[in-house]
């Protein structure tokens, strides 16, 4: 498994880097990151639990060891983690079904573009 607090610290770090080579592109991720925290309407606790289920709908390890950190910090339990958790593999399972739908509609539109005009 990996080490994810080794890993936070050394994501830290490649984005310091990142930041003195090309600062407005880090400053702007920061504004937009930090938008939703201005009008405080969900609370950062229910920030990070959205931000993990996202983190793992898009597959971004960054984004998990981020916002597991954050997420703790601001009181978020296991349970409740797990429970944020589940509603990313709902929509992910969601979407799968969603595209299972659509590729069965292109089937469709196939079989009918190859059958013989009439």
């Amino acid at each position: 498994m990996l080490n994810w607090i080794d890993y936070r610290k050394e994501l830290f770090g490649r984005i310091g880097e990142i930041a003195k080579l090309s600062p407005d592109t880090v400053k702007a991720y920061q504004t937009m990151s930090s938008a939703g925290q201005k009008a405080d309407l969900l609370g950062a606790k229910t920030r990070e639990l959205i931000s993990l289920a996202v983190a793992v709908t898009v597959r971004c390890d960054g984004c998990i060891t981020v916002h597991t950190a954050e997420a703790l910090k601001h009181g978020a339990t296991r349970e409740e983690i797990a429970e944020a958790l589940g509603v990313a593999v709902a929509v992910n399972a969601g979407a799968a079904m969603v595209y299972s739908a659509r590729t069965m509609d292109a089937v469709a539109a196939y079989q009918a573009d190859s059958k013989p005009a009439a």
